[in-house]
């Protein structure tokens, strides 16, 4: 991935900047979800100055999160933001409108019900046992369109693995690093994984993703791709490349997403992580 700093102002007078879709946990907000921390224990309020930045210039934040729809929606409420996109995709809301995308789920109930009964999570679980477990307490909360976990596992294999035992209609996807540790802290937040990092992974109908949440939500806007970017800090975050101007890895995301393969010339990494990551990319392309 090439520096942000090398291309922001190119980009800034290439891109007609009308929407910023921008993820929560691990970008936007720093560690414990707040969005004034840093990872060395530092106050920060230059993200809260980029999201008022944007506000002024007539600029859409739209949150992009794995997140709750409920929790989605207060944290827009508190950003400011008009419109979101919760469940890795799997709910938007856009001009006061609720929009579901269910991927490849065909069937009863929700997608969440029928991979409850379906029996693929249990399968996963099973398989990777001391590497991937339900990511509480935030797993248990109410979910439509997908399961939440955490651990480190080969996501090739795992997909193979759902695909050669009947669940080829689900696919497991990466949403970023989670700390073991917060800052000031020695404590393990996660002693039941024999993993040397923690990543956060969505169990979701296949064709569910952010990026296809952004296209439609583009689509709906009557805007095209020249009109947005996308800030992030996982494999899921840099899959919108093929549907906004420009993807930005925050600087924390850049392991995660680099071991993922490798991505279109139009995602970039920040110098800064978290937050003020979120803040070199709205200053660098409002030239303020």
């Amino acid at each position: 991935m090439r520096q942000a700093a090398d291309h922001l102002a190119d980009l800034a007078n290439r891109l007609d900047l009308r929407v910023v879709y921008v993820d929560l946990d691990g970008t936007l907000l720093g560690p414990g979800g707040s969005l004034f921390s840093t990872p060395d224990g530092r106050i920060t309020l230059r993200p809260v100055e980029a999201v008022a930045a944007l506000h002024r210039a007539g600029v859409e934040l739209v949150p992009i999160s794995g997140r709750t729809v409920q929790m989605v929606r207060e944290a827009a409420r508190f950003l400011g933001s008009a419109s979101y996109i919760a469940e890795l995709g799997g709910v938007t809301s856009f001009d006061g409108q609720i929009h579901h995308d269910h991927g490849a789920f065909r069937g009863i109930g929700s997608p969440f019900e029928a991979m409850a009964r379906s029996g693929g999570a249990a399968l996963l679980l099973e398989a990777f046992a001391g590497r991937f477990e339900p990511h509480a307490p935030w797993a248990h909360l109410p979910r439509e369109a997908s399961m939440l976990f955490r651990g480190h596992v080969d996501l090739d294999e795992a997909r193979a693995l759902l695909d050669r035992s009947g669940f080829d209609w689900l696919s497991l996807e990466d949403n970023g690093i989670i700390p073991r540790r917060l800052p000031g802290s020695g404590t393990d937040r996660f002693p039941g994984l024999a993993v040397d990092e923690v990543h956060a992974y969505h169990l979701v109908p296949r064709g569910v993703s952010k990026a296809a949440a952004a296209a439609a939500d583009l689509a709906r806007r009557g805007l095209g791709p020249d009109a947005a970017v996308g800030v992030g800090d996982s494999p899921a975050d840099a899959e919108l490349a093929p549907r906004v101007g420009a993807v930005f890895v925050v600087a924390n995301g850049r392991r995660a997403v680099e071991a993922a393969g490798s991505w279109p010339e139009n995602v970039y990494v920040t110098e800064a992580s978290h937050g003020d990551g979120f803040a070199e990319v709205v200053f660098g392309l409002l030239g303020t």
